[in-house]
């Protein structure tokens, strides 16, 4: 819990390490993700702390996602990645993101919690494909998407109504991203990130899913997803004023913009036909918008 609209990663930040043979990189990196991560709006010397967060996810995520590991290979690997994580075993050098993320914790202070909350929903997603109702999803996210924003938040000193703010924003991102590869996580990893009981209640099937356009029904599932996705973003839109970092707060209320932004694109047009993101104009008034806004 990461498509950045600023400068994503300044000079000293933590470059993803591809060590074999535990990380798998997919080649993802931070100008893929729906947010900014690490931009020049936070504090120069937190920026390669964020960094190192990111680059842990994106490595377990990476071993997560992998078409070519079992489900046992993906866990044994990620399991890795906790023991490291935790000072327990050897320092693995094939582990090298867990290690730069423990040193960080240690720099910072920061609890560990965050980092073995995204583990358990990456070791969740290696045996997991369906989600049964809206309120499974959003148990999901609150492992895969809310300790990013909750990193943010204990880095940067706190927020004064605590993370559930930052839980909201967060989760709808990561909805917002798993309507954007709808199709492409059903064709190459079988996963369906939609509420199973929306898919029956709409006509749907989960073969809709490798189709290349989007059925009535499963127009009427991604609807209900965007409507959901807004009901968050009123719970987030109290996020950035409440933050005590203001630059942190300058950054989450871009991001914000960028999530309205997105899931207003995703009503209009078809995830399945071509991945909906937004263009480098969109992107800057987003950006302004958030500034702005803030």
């Amino acid at each position: 819990m990461l498509k950045a609209c600023l400068q994503s990663f300044a000079s000293g930040s933590v470059n993803l390490i591809t060590a074999d043979p535990v990380e798998m990189p997919s080649g993802k990196d931070a100008a893929y993700e729906n947010f900014p991560v690490g931009s020049v709006l936070l504090p120069k010397g937190l920026r390669r702390h964020v960094a190192c967060f990111y680059a842990f996810a994106r490595a377990a995520d990476d071993i997560a996602d992998s078409p070519d590991l079992s489900p046992q290979e993906k866990n044994q690997r990620l399991e890795g990645f906790q023991n490291v994580l935790l000072g327990k075993g050897s320092n693995d050098r094939a582990c090298q993101n867990a290690l730069n993320m423990a040193e960080s914790l240690n720099d910072t202070g920061v609890s560990p919690q965050h980092c073995l909350d995204i583990l358990a929903a990456f070791r969740q997603d290696a045996v997991k494909s369906r989600y049964d109702s809206w309120s499974e999803l959003m148990a999901y996210c609150r492992l895969s998407a809310a300790p990013v924003g909750r990193y943010l938040i204990d880095l940067h000193g706190g927020c004064r109504l605590g993370y559930w703010p930052s839980d909201a924003l967060c989760a709808a991102l990561q909805l917002i991203n798993h309507v954007q590869d709808c199709g492409d996580d059903y064709r190459t990893l079988g996963r369906v990130y939609l509420p199973g009981d929306w898919m029956s209640d709409a006509g749907a099937v989960f073969a809709d899913l490798g189709a290349a356009q989007v059925s009535p029904a499963l127009r009427r599932v991604l609807d209900w997803m965007a409507h959901g996705i807004d009901t968050l973003l009123l719970d987030a839109g109290s996020l950035s004023g409440n933050l005590y970092s203001s630059r942190l707060g300058f950054e989450a209320s871009v991001i914000f913009q960028i999530a309205r932004a997105l899931n207003s694109k995703l009503k209009k047009h078809d995830p399945l036909s071509r991945r909906i993101e937004l263009s480098k104009p969109e992107l800057l008034v987003c950006s302004i918008r958030g500034l702005l806004s803030r």
